[in-house]
């Protein structure tokens, strides 16, 4: 358990960023895919291509996380991961705008591909990122703790923003006010994921975890979801 007030509250910052970077990744698929779906004439191969690029981004930031993980020092890492957040802040726009809505009656995919990267894409990256990179982040900042718990946590969140949206955001809030929402969301994660990425930048040149420690952490901590990869939808 962690020993320290601090600890104790790194420990929540984990939990919550966690959570909310699940749940935010599930409400943003049905809540886009529901505003461009009459653009296109409600075919289900809007959903279909939809579903393709979330999922596709998924086991890319899984596999960036991985990758960074094994490859970058820990503060390097979490000065990408910063920067990057900052960049899906600063570009965030949840909705695309009318511009982006077809004249002709030509082939949608490569428009929705390229409409929802342009919109969308990095925000959704960086919160595909957070899952094994904070339980990563927390097995080095706590030796020995299992951090299996925060994939459940994930789970979790994920399981109730799916349940959530027809139940409840569909049916009190129109569209903008749902984007809105989104769009807090996104800034309070920003925040708690900026943290945790400034408390793991700052602690390296500490030298809290020992070279062997770090050797250890690097390849046992789980970079990949403890239980598999989830799907979209």
């Amino acid at each position: 358990m962690p020993t320290s007030t601090r600890d104790r509250w790194l420990a929540v910052n984990y939990a919550a960023t966690i959570f909310i970077s699940a749940f935010l990744l599930f409400q943003l698929q049905p809540l886009v895919t529901k505003h461009i779906l009459p653009w296109f004439g409600g075919s289900p191969a809007v959903w279909t291509v939809c579903m393709l690029f979330f999922q596709t981004l998924l086991l890319a930031g899984y596999m960036y996380a991985h990758l960074g993980h094994q490859r970058l020092r820990p503060a390097h890492l979490a000065i990408v991961q910063l920067a990057i957040i900052v960049a899906a802040v600063a570009l965030l726009r949840v909705l695309p705008d009318d511009r982006w809505e077809p004249q002709d009656g030509g082939d949608p995919v490569g428009r929705i591909l390229l409409m929802l990267t342009v919109t969308i894409g990095l925000p959704y990256f960086v919160l595909a990122t957070t899952a094994p990179l904070i339980q990563a982040w927390f097995a080095r900042s706590f030796p020995g703790r299992v951090p299996y718990r925060l994939y459940a946590l994930s789970n979790l969140g994920s399981l109730l923003a799916l349940v959530s949206y027809p139940l409840f955001f569909e049916r009190a809030f129109d569209l903008r006010q749902q984007a809105r929402l989104w769009t807090w969301g996104f800034m309070a994660y920003g925040v708690l994921c900026g943290i945790a990425a400034v408390r793991l930048w700052r602690e390296e040149p500490r030298g809290r975890v020992s070279p062997r420690r770090e050797r250890e952490s690097r390849r046992d901590s789980p970079t990949w979801p403890a239980t598999g990869i989830r799907t979209s939808f």
